[in-house]
């Protein structure tokens, strides 16, 4: 029986678009997992789209006190979804007698006051106020009008950083007392794969740099290019991710070839987690060129893996990596990068061990604020003080 004074949480996963949403999808199934864990009171009414319902289904498998609302319609069609989130969502969650609506992204939906329900969303960056040029002009006006109405109408926004709270009040200065900031759940388990699994991709331990990235521009992946052009000493670069369109991967190619470094860069495309932390965990350092965050999991990642990280002081960066790692101050200048990278290398080399556990603990121990654990605590926090809110 469930205790007189829990809440009933709906949360809207009609949007995942199961394995495109990269990062969004990431941070829902890492939420949701720290909230199946450490939360034992509360029930959970997961709604979901009728394609990828069966992905959430063990959250209601493993644990009485998640539901699964399934809803007609699916989330790989963006323009219905959407009109039926608007028209449905919220009398839906009314008829199974939802206290709260969370919402973990930008596109809250209409909601009917005589509902009752009280919302919170995330906001997780205005990557559109930035890069108006990522978007269409019907789907930027979308994102404008999304986020004034989330933060109007949210009687909780969640931004995933300090850098994204303060984005969204100097957009939005009518927010100011409703923002709030709860770091990401950062994940991380060590590789199950074997180290020979590195093979396949002609590379060693500690004799490659790492990098995640996508092909968006404000991911800055030519710096790191060119950087390595501008080295020209056979060191070998893999890439994971990058994604993008037939034009933007046909870019990249010849940019490399232009740049005489088509044998040092190798490209694994999407990889599986255990096969990305593999290549974390052994490579000589990690690289992350990206001059708009968010957040910004994979330097996290990387560092939780014991890694080295070379990055730029751009956005929520220095923030989510805790100062911890070694900074490039100009983000596009490839002789900068080189120095730092050297910098990195030959500090790798003269740390004791003593030193190494004493960084593995300060990191550890800063880091502590994105575990499962004190993430759903302050998730739970927040329902409640919107519960107390409503009288």
């Amino acid at each position: 029986m469930p205790n007189k004074n829990s809440m009933k949480i709906g949360i809207d996963l009609l949007w995942v678009r199961v394995g495109i949403c990269g990062g969004t999808e990431s941070f829902i199934r890492n939420l949701l997992y720290a909230l199946s864990t450490y939360d034992k009171e509360n029930e959970y009414m997961l709604f979901c789209a009728d394609d990828n319902e069966k992905t959430f289904r063990h959250y209601h498998d493993q644990n009485s006190r998640f539901h699964i609302v399934k809803c007609p319609v699916k989330s790989m069609d963006r323009v219905k979804r959407i009109a039926w989130e608007n028209l449905h969502l919220d009398d839906t969650a009314k008829k199974v007698g939802v206290d709260i609506m969370y919402v973990p992204v930008y596109s809250m939906p209409r909601r009917k006051k005589k509902n009752g329900i009280s919302y919170i969303t995330t906001i997780h960056d205005l990557q559109g106020m930035h890069y108006p040029e990522y978007f269409s002009k019907p789907r930027l006006l979308f994102l404008k009008r999304s986020w004034k109405y989330s933060v109007r109408n949210s009687r909780a926004v969640i931004a995933i950083s300090g850098f994204t709270k303060k984005d969204i009040l100097e957009h939005f200065p009518e927010a100011e007392g409703r923002v709030y900031v709860i770091p990401n759940t950062v994940v991380y388990e060590p590789s199950v794969n074997p180290v020979s699994n590195l093979e396949k991709y002609g590379i060693k331990k500690d004799e490659y740099f790492y990098c995640v990235s996508s092909l968006l521009p404000h991911k800055n992946l030519n710096t790191i290019l060119e950087t390595f052009g501008l080295r020209r000493r056979g060191e070998k670069l893999v890439i994971s991710g990058v994604g993008g369109s037939r034009e933007q991967k046909e870019a990249l190619y010849e940019r490399v070839k232009s740049l005489g470094i088509e044998k040092d860069v190798i490209y694994t495309g999407f990889v599986s987690d255990s096969e990305r932390n593999l290549l974390y965990e052994n490579c000589k350092l990690f690289l992350f060129p990206s001059v708009y965050e968010g957040f910004g999991m994979p330097p996290v990642e990387a560092m939780m893996a014991g890694k080295y990280v070379v990055t730029t002081e751009a956005a929520s960066i220095p923030e989510a990596t805790c100062g911890q790692a070694f900074y490039v101050h100009d983000a596009y200048d490839p002789k900068e990068w080189s120095h730092v990278i050297d910098t990195a290398i030959e500090r790798t080399k003269v740390i004791t061990c003593e030193e190494g556990r004493a960084r593995g603990s300060l990191i550890k121990k800063q880091f502590e604020k994105y575990s499962p654990e004190n993430v759903a605590k302050a998730y739970l926090e927040m329902f409640e003080r919107v519960k107390n809110s409503n009288g």
